[in-house]
């Protein structure tokens, strides 16, 4: 039996209910030490079903990009999103203003006006600040961002967010809310809050729904936090949320983010090279979105992927070229989003970890 635990949430929310997946109970022996007892028969089971580790694939890849990942070489920051969120350029060449507090913050993001806008310092803020269309935030140096609250960007367009610090989102804020947006990359930022308290104290790290579409998410550090990152934020949202919400997650580092890594319904979204480390329930594909999972590293993680929880409907998963490291996955349906419509070259898992320990998060740029 499954169950419905997203359903009815608000229009201005996103999902801060409690997943079958995300259940913790303090009495039990931790996940990570129940993750420790499975590893080795998971991992079996896992190889089976999966029969071995597929090759690497660099689809619509130039040769350049071929000949970088045959011998080794590893990507570096991109000046330009690669992925769904193409083509997305924020503020462009427009004047930087730089800001140190809250109210300049808010002031300089207002409008839809191609706009850079820098912070410096730590910014503390409650609740979330409303991002405009055409806009460029940029965190200087590595100690800059903001903390208690967060970004929201609802019903904008072209707009990036990078080399941030953002952190302890308190309920029900997120750390970054995506609502009814498009054209959008977030790129090597450090979200991060922690597990001392219950998983609904904070709120996800990084939410998208309603609607969203053409996001990459890349480069990112997300660490001690129960809810990672939630794509369509309910079970009803159907009419809404088919045909958008596709999303692409490269180069990301999870560390010790319990679930949603992604959770993803309705949309489409490629999870490439990705670094998952202490998750109990990694990628969540459900109601019908396609997923296609390709040269992660799973490691301290129960189950790397999973079609079959939580939702009346299954979701889809195409796994290639992804290592394990001992985690079970739950694929119900086998999915047909093999080939995304973008170029990009998937480096090997056998990279992944020494690259993106390297080079995700701030102060990478």
């Amino acid at each position: 039996m499954r169950s419905t635990h997203d359903h009815g949430t608000t229009d201005d929310t996103t999902d801060s209910t409690m997943d079958a997946d995300d259940v913790m109970d303090a009495t039990r022996v931790t996940p990570r030490d129940r993750r420790r007892l499975t590893a080795v028969a998971a991992g079996v089971t896992a190889a089976l079903a999966l029969g071995g580790l597929s090759t690497v694939s660099a689809h619509g890849a130039d040769a350049a990009d071929s000949a970088r990942s045959a011998t080794g070489a590893r990507p570096t920051a991109e000046t330009t999103p690669i992925g769904f969120g193409a083509g997305t350029t924020g503020g462009g060449n427009a004047t930087a203003t730089t800001v140190t507090s809250l109210a300049a913050f808010t002031s300089a993001v207002t409008g839809d006006k191609a706009k850079v806008v820098k912070v410096s310092g730590l910014i503390s803020l409650t609740g979330q600040v409303d991002i405009g269309s055409n806009t460029t935030v940029l965190g200087v140096g590595s100690g800059s961002g903001f903390t208690g609250g967060g970004l929201r960007l609802k019903q904008a367009t072209n707009v990036i967010v990078r080399n941030l610090n953002i952190s302890k989102p308190r309920k029900p804020s997120d750390g970054i809310t995506v609502q009814k947006s498009t054209k959008v990359w977030i790129d090597h930022n450090t979200f991060s809050a922690d597990r001392d308290h219950d998983k609904d104290y904070y709120d996800g790290l990084l939410d998208i729904n309603h609607g969203s579409d053409n996001i990459t998410v890349s480069w990112n550090k997300f660490a001690d936090h129960f809810k990672g990152s939630l794509v369509g934020h309910s079970d009803n949202n159907a009419s809404e949320d088919t045909g958008h919400l596709k999303v692409t997650y490269h180069h990301n580092w999870f560390s010790d983010v319990y679930s949603r890594i992604p959770s993803l319904r309705f949309g489409t979204g490629h999870f490439y090279d990705n670094y998952v480390q202490g998750a109990e329930t990694g990628v969540h594909s459900r109601m019908g979105a396609q997923t296609l999972v390709e040269n992660n590293v799973f490691r301290d993680t129960e189950v790397a992927v999973t079609t079959s929880r939580d939702s009346d409907v299954d979701g889809y998963a195409v796994l290639r070229g992804n290592d394990l490291g001992g985690a079970a996955t739950e694929i119900s349906r086998t999915g047909s989003f093999t080939t995304p419509p973008y170029a990009y070259t998937a480096e090997p898992a056998s990279s992944v970890v020494a690259t993106v320990t390297a080079q995700a998060g701030v102060g990478k740029l």
